[in-house]
């Protein structure tokens, strides 16, 4: 996940909080306490209700900014024991960043890479199980193999490049998730296997993933109000304090400051993959590229699409569609949406390059039209 290379999320910005929260940026509040260490984290608290408020009754918030996983992250709960459960969110964050950083020579993943397998955490077998789920069910639009292209572009340093066309079919050639094997050994663990020269990375699911696992964390500790955002990954949970839905705001991909629409949504994860965010233009050719590989061409993904955006109680498969279905183009997405949005309990809303906004029949009702004159192409799936 170096440099939240694999995929950096459009903003999300949830609407009605009482931070202003812009993710790649973090949160203030009037009270605050910052940490600029190695790993920058603001920590911020507001309090208001008695001590005794329990649940949704409660209005007493704590808040805390960190940097994690390459990007700003905030978490946010409400209640009695909201300090206790975010500061338990904000470990596990940090403790699974480091068992899944490619950047660090000693987590699980930068060994698996070096040795072309090994025995896995239950943690990491997970994620990799889903990815390589999302893999099979994608025909291919999502793969953990790719980061060797990424490094070769330059999207896990920021020294970016546009490879020539030796260096990339030779890099292209250790692309395919197909050929990672995952078995039992004696012990009962998880052991992957993967041909030499294969490099994989989670940074595609992993802050989903992450994000679901925080929630959980939260429901231990009595929290039934919360949202988190890590990199621009947003998840729910329950209510508002006030009772009523969260409000997330899907950012234009062409106006930093305006927004596509927003979303109402209640215990579900809100995640957009867009190629405008994290890219550059090559000097030579004024041709601009971005860090959504399609696995298939080594190239940026050009399938007509500029946004997607997956809302789904399942934050690890929402944040693998919301890359894949930007691979597979218009056509390919919402042929894929018809077919599983109702079996696997997603929702999507896409806009494409000639400005066209597309949206399943399971989300219309959560849409918000903030711009007063948004028209939608629904979906009908089955």
């Amino acid at each position: 996940m170096e440099n939240d290379m694999r995929k950096r999320k459009v903003m999300l910005t949830v609407l009605g909080v009482v931070m202003a929260c812009s993710l790649l940026g973090g949160c203030q509040s009037s009270n605050s306490e910052k940490n600029n260490g190695s790993g920058t984290a603001v920590s911020s608290e507001a309090e208001t209700g008695s001590d005794a408020d329990t649940g949704l009754s409660s209005k007493k918030e704590y808040s805390r900014d960190i940097f994690a996983m390459d990007t700003y992250m905030t978490l946010t709960a409400y209640g009695k024991n909201a300090q206790k459960a975010v500061d338990a969110g904000v470990e596990e964050i940090q403790r699974l960043d480091a068992l899944l950083s490619t950047g660090n020579e000693n987590s699980e993943i930068a060994q698996i890479n070096k040795n072309h397998g090994g025995e896995m955490s239950e943690e990491t077998a997970y994620m990799v199980e889903r990815a390589l789920d999302i893999y099979r069910s994608t025909g291919g639009a999502f793969d953990i193999s790719i980061y060797p292209v990424m490094q070769l572009w330059g999207f896990t340093t920021g020294n970016f490049a546009v490879p020539s066309d030796t260096d990339l079919a030779a890099k292209l050639a250790l692309v395919d998730a197909g050929k990672i094997s995952v078995e039992k050994n004696a012990d009962g663990k998880s052991v992957i296997s993967m041909p030499e020269g294969m490099e994989i990375d989670l940074g595609g699911i992993a802050k989903g993933y992450t994000s679901g696992l925080v929630m959980e964390i939260f429901k231990e500790y009595g929290v039934k109000s919360a949202v988190i955002n890590l990199g621009g990954n947003a998840q729910v949970l329950g209510s508002k304090t006030d009772g009523s839905a969260w409000k997330v705001g899907i950012q234009d991909p062409e106006d930093e400051n305006g927004y596509l629409g927003g979303l109402s949504v209640t215990d579900e994860a809100v995640i957009t993959s867009g190629g405008y965010e994290r890219n550059f233009t090559d000097e030579a050719t004024g041709i601009t590229y971005h860090h959504i590989i399609d696995p298939k061409t080594g190239y940026s993904a050009n399938n007509g699409l500029i946004s997607v955006t997956i809302v789904s109680g399942d934050s690890t498969l929402a944040d693998g569609l919301s890359t894949s279905l930007f691979v597979l183009g218009t056509d390919k997405a919402i042929a894929y949406a018809k077919e599983h949005c109702q079996e696997d309990n997603f929702g999507v809303l896409m806009e494409t390059e000639d400005h066209k906004i597309y949206i399943t029949d399971n989300l219309k009702d959560q849409f918000i039209d903030i711009n007063g004159n948004t028209e939608l192409n629904v979906i009908e799936t089955k």
